[in-house]
């Protein structure tokens, strides 16, 4: 919903609002792709062969005993985030508390990064803050108590091809595909940023952005937890190639079903391995980078208002706003300014013909008062001061090893700022494309915490989540003389959902939490021209919205059950990351996928 209280001052002040931004729009990848083949085509041109190293240089600074080492000029992914890596040395016997800021130096932005750390006595630590991609440059800021800080300007790479990050070296990838280093003269076929698998972070932000991870280094050299930070890039909807594969690898990986493998899907993301063949994986990279375009960039995808003072009209059914108080009451308040202005002027003309100019100073004012206290009325009685949400998500269960995959987003309104937020480190808060800008202060440490810009007051905002968090919610199926009957663990309410159980699809009663309740009897067949009872599911629950700004992760919910799998329809907060933040939600559907548990 529009700001009320800046439109009435504007009324009061008789001024016009800001008029909007127009974004100047930016060629997709596959755009670039074309013009690259349009180069290859001409005679004597070279057609792109291999890759550009884009890692970046460091650069080192001294403060006493502090020691600060940052890599300049890496390449950046085209959404989230980017990360800059910062090693520090302490020189001293004793530990000290360090902290990072990293803030645009560019337009009015007023937000930062920043991210505190314990240095331990003679310490080497490799640390990493993650800023938004929309941040082209910035200065970070290193600060010691009782040392001078230490400021250095960072621009990341922002390249015009498909970025690719690799963990590992480029001797080991080059011998993976089989490409090489292009001069720089010559058209790359991608972009490349290298990462010390053992000094890799440990953040899912860092790899979210990008649309593939290049695992090269051998597996006994990789740290578990970046394994498991891999493996939840990959859930969450990222493409990981594994160009070595251990023997290991399904311990490693734990829902692959075979290895090697050309191509596995992997909850809402994918795997595959090159299986020692560099030609198989240097074509594999590249027909899927082929893919890849603006319209399928990201799982989820938030969408920003083109102007505060959008309507309905101003989008397509589609781009919609998710929330109902993001569209302002346009015939209320074009009859309330139409009645000020009839007021104001045939009414002031009126009224110094009957009792003259003195009595024309005082109405004026008193009108435009009145106007005003209506409309801030209007803004307290009707918004009042909650947050108002509408969240949707998909949500696939992993009910062997006690996890689930969330990809989901979220809408938001209210008349003042809510509290900071907190953020687990295996979830990722991704703002939308042409708003990534303002986002929001972010502090990395111990997880995220997401402080002021995260709603501004008065101010439509939508955001997009992913997720990967620990879970013991289930749904549990028995027989009871031979009666098949489901109990509801999930710990929410079961509004409707389906099952296979002995190869026929069953529908589910409205369940509470902990409730028990039997299966529908078996649903008929689905004819050629109908899809299956998962799509049908999907399609009536949630809306075109919803499925315009979640299309890249409906795949996993429109595939046909498997024996003993379930998919189920919730409402409510739901189990997206900012389930935790104070509001009241208008509308949600949260969609849920998993096995049945004995």
């Amino acid at each position: 919903m529009t700001s009320v209280v800046v439109l009435s001052m504007w009324l009061f002040l008789g001024t016009s609002p800001p008029a909007a931004v127009v974004p100047i729009p930016v060629p997709d990848v596959a755009t670039v792709a074309a013009a690259t083949a349009d180069v290859a085509s001409v005679p004597g041109a070279k057609p792109p062969i291999g890759y550009r190293d884009a890692s970046g240089s460091v650069d080192s600074l001294v403060q006493d005993y502090l020691r600060v080492t940052v890599r300049r000029g890496s390449l950046k992914p085209q959404r989230g985030y980017w990360a800059a890596e910062v090693t520090l040395h302490n020189g001293d016997a004793q530990p000290h508390p360090v902290r990072l800021s990293f803030r645009p130096s560019y337009g009015d932005v007023t937000h930062s990064v920043v991210r505190t750390v314990e240095l331990a006595p003679r310490q080497r630590l490799v640390t990493w803050l993650m800023a938004p991609v929309a941040w082209h440059s910035g200065a970070l800021t290193v600060e010691v108590p009782g040392l001078p800080s230490i400021t250095e300007h960072l621009f990341p790479d922002n390249d015009r091809y498909e970025p690719v990050l690799v963990v590992g070296n480029s001797e080991s990838f080059e011998a993976a595909t089989g490409l090489s280093k292009t001069p720089e003269q010559e058209d790359p076929l991608f972009s490349v940023r290298f990462i010390d698998a053992q000094e890799a972070p440990r953040e899912l932000a860092a790899y979210a952005g990008f649309e593939m991870v290049v695992l090269t280094e051998a597996a006994t050299k990789v740290p578990a937890d970046v394994w498991a930070v891999l493996e939840s890039y990959a859930l969450s909807g990222g493409r990981l190639v594994v160009a070595n594969p251990p023997r290991d690898l399904r311990e490693r990986l734990q829902l692959l079903q075979s290895v090697p493998l050309q191509d596995a899907p992997y909850a809402f993301g994918g795997v595959w391995t090159c299986d020692n063949s560099a030609a198989t994986c240097r074509h594999k990279i590249q027909s899927e980078l082929s893919t890849v375009t603006d319209d399928n960039r990201g799982k989820t995808r938030p969408q920003g208002l083109r102007s505060r003072w959008a309507s309905k009209v101003s989008f397509g059914d589609d781009e919609a706003p998710l929330l109902g108080t993001a569209r302002a009451p346009v015939g209320p308040f074009l009859l309330l300014m139409t009645a000020f202005a009839l007021l104001v002027g045939p009414g002031a003309w009126w009224l110094t013909k009957r009792r003259g100019p003195v009595a024309v100073l005082i109405a004026v004012p008193a009108v435009s008062l009145v106007t005003c206290v209506v409309l801030i009325a209007w803004s307290v009685l009707v918004d009042g001061f909650a947050v108002h949400t509408a969240r949707y998500s998909l949500t696939y269960l992993d009910g062997a090893r006690a996890r689930a995959v969330t990809v989901g987003l979220s809408g938001w309104y209210a008349n003042l700022s809510p509290e900071p937020l907190r953020l687990p480190s295996s979830s990722v808060l991704i703002a939308p494309h042409d708003t990534e800008d303002l986002m929001a202060d972010l502090d990395w440490t111990g997880g995220l915490t997401v402080g002021d810009g995260f709603l501004p007051p008065r101010t439509y905002r939508e955001w997009g989540e992913l997720a990967v968090v620990p879970s013991r919610a289930r749904l549990v199926l028995v027989e009871t003389g031979g009666e098949p009957k489901v109990q509801n663990a999930l710990g929410i309410v079961v509004e409707e959902g389906i099952v296979r159980w002995k190869g026929q699809v069953r529908r589910l009663p409205r369940l509470a939490d902990g409730e028990e309740g039997a299966l529908g009897p078996p649903e008929p067949d689905p004819s050629p021209s109908q899809g299956n009872a998962a799509d049908t599911l999907l399609e009536s629950s949630l809306g075109a919205p919803a499925q315009y700004r979640l299309k890249a992760a409906l795949p996993l919910f429109r595939r046909d059950l498997k024996e003993q799998e379930f998919v189920v329809r919730t409402s409510g907060p739901g189990p997206l990351p900012t389930s935790a933040a104070s509001a009241e939600v208008e509308a949600s559907v949260h969609l849920i996928r998993g096995e049945v548990r004995p």
